[in-house]
């Protein structure tokens, strides 16, 4: 526990900042803050605070830095890692209250806008001027973009435009020490080390990220979507090799099995077919002529790949709700039990029937249904796996059977993330992705960035001694020997 003192001086600091109201210190207004979209994990901070501008992070941080306080840097909640759980003995930074749009650059086609504000704003703010921002996470309507930039967010629009790292220009960031950094700027390249790429997808390990401006598109002339079905998750997965290898790259390719096919139809009416085993979501967008030769080419590849059915959407009436069931599949399947655990791993989209079919064995072995819904243009997966954590050992078989998917990927040449991060749930899988001299070139950045390491501490990055107790563990929970007792 922190020093009683300590709380004090923190606490007396703060309110030299910020008004009363806007530091949280009771039971009753942490407890709201003890966890992010991954509820598995929770505690309380010792304190939270909203500060409502970029001198008041400042100054927050450099009262932390002084006092040796820990800070965890929170968005708006939505990661699914547990990136922002916060630390019982430091101070949760939450950053909803910078969500002013500072400026919009139609002729440059860039925004600048402070951390917190939503991810969905920009694009309704640019609208007027015929722009858009690219990545669209499922929880765009609420996620902020400073979170965004902690996790190097993606979405079902990233296969052609890219993650949040290749739509951004500039960040404005707030060092350990207090010191405000300018990374990036508004040109296509920039002198110096590329920092701006280090703090994109470092989940606020180092630096606090107070502002950003980000790329805007103009938006295509023609968007037009497909909806296919198939008897079979391997022919679906048969399907996105093909098209990728034609030479197409969707502005979207998502696909769904019959428990998320079904989920999403009953919680959204989307026209989705309950009897497909697997469903492909198809975006074109571009040109006319050019999205009308593009969709001929899918129709042919998706018929000769095995399709069942197909559907291109009549208007953009239609076109939307096949997107509505895919935007909140999360949601419904979170109808179906009481929890589920969303995993996060990429993986070549040529081992999909691969991974697919080991998910379906561990699915049987372990007894636990699971819902897929992932970007397969790309091999983000999301297995979603439902479970009861009220029922003793679930969680516990739920994390090992986790564990063994992301494990999976790696041995098909993937990785354990493509957009949700490290956080605190998949720090044991990163001994099995990265060798120990690796794992300490990201201490030494650590350690060059954060040396008092108060930024979000014991998160991403797992201790080199419990490396080798991670690895053996995962051969153990693989090769289904009992596993040893803490």
């Amino acid at each position: 526990m922190a020093e009683p003192v300590v709380k004090q001086k923190l606490l007396a600091g703060l309110q030299q900042i910020l008004p009363r109201e806007f530091i949280l210190n009771s039971e009753e207004q942490l407890r709201p803050f003890e966890c992010d979209g991954l509820p598995v994990y929770r505690q309380t901070p010792l304190l939270a605070v909203l500060p409502g501008n970029a001198d008041e992070v400042k100054a927050i941080i450099k009262l932390c830095y002084e006092l040796r306080v820990p800070i965890v840097t929170r968005g708006a909640g939505t990661g699914l890692s547990a990136g922002a759980l916060p630390h019982t003995e430091g101070l949760l930074l939450v950053m909803t209250r910078l969500n002013r749009i500072l400026a919009i650059d139609p002729d440059n086609r860039t925004a600048t806008v402070q951390a917190g504000v939503r991810n969905l704003a920009i694009s309704e703010a640019v609208a007027p001027f015929g722009l858009f921002y690219a990545p669209d996470p499922s929880s765009q309507i609420a996620c902020s973009i400073g979170g965004n930039i902690a996790e190097n967010a993606g979405g079902v629009h990233c296969l052609k435009y890219g993650l949040t790292v290749h739509n951004v220009l500039q960040l404005k960031v707030i060092s350990v020490n207090g010191a405000e950094l300018l990374l990036g700027g508004s040109g296509l390249d920039s002198a110096g080390f590329n920092l701006q790429a280090l703090l994109i997808g470092s989940e606020g390990m180092l630096g606090v990220v107070t502002e950003v401006t980000v790329r805007l598109l103009p938006r295509p002339q023609t968007v037009r979507a497909v909806l296919a079905a198939f008897t079979s998750i391997d022919q679906a997965g048969q399907a996105v090799s093909n098209i990728i290898a034609a030479g197409i790259i969707p502005a979207g390719l998502e696909l769904m099995d019959t428990l998320a096919i079904c989920a999403a139809e009953d919680y959204a009416g989307a026209g989705y077919p309950r009897d497909a085993a697997a469903i492909l979501l198809l975006e074109l967008d571009g040109g006319e002529a050019t999205v009308t030769e593009q969709m001929d080419l899918v129709r042919a590849i998706l018929n000769s790949s095995g399709a069942s059915s197909l559907r291109i959407a009549r208007d953009e009436t239609e076109r939307l709700r096949f997107w509505h069931g895919r935007k909140n599949a999360f949601p419904a399947v979170g109808r179906l039990a009481p929890d589920y655990y969303c995993m996060d791993g990429t993986i070549p989209r040529g081992a999909l029937a691969e991974v697919l079919s080991y998910i379906s064995q561990l699915s049987r072995e372990y007894g636990l249904r699971v819902a897929n819904v992932f970007h397969a243009g790309d091999g983000n997966l999301h297995p979603l796996i439902l479970f009861d954590a009220n029922i003793p050992g679930q969680l516990q078989l739920v994390e090992e059977m986790g564990g063994r998917i992301l494990a999976k990927c790696i041995a098909v040449g993937g990785t354990i993330t493509g957009e949700h991060g490290v956080g605190l749930e998949k720090i044991r899988q990163m001994p099995l992705q990265f060798s120990d001299a690796e794992i300490s070139q990201f201490h030494a950045v650590k350690q060059a960035l954060d040396p008092v390491d108060l930024l979000n501490p014991g998160k991403n990055i797992p201790l080199l001694k419990h490396c080798q107790e991670y690895r053996a563990l995962a051969t153990t929970v693989a090769s289904n020997r009992p596993l040893p007792h803490d």
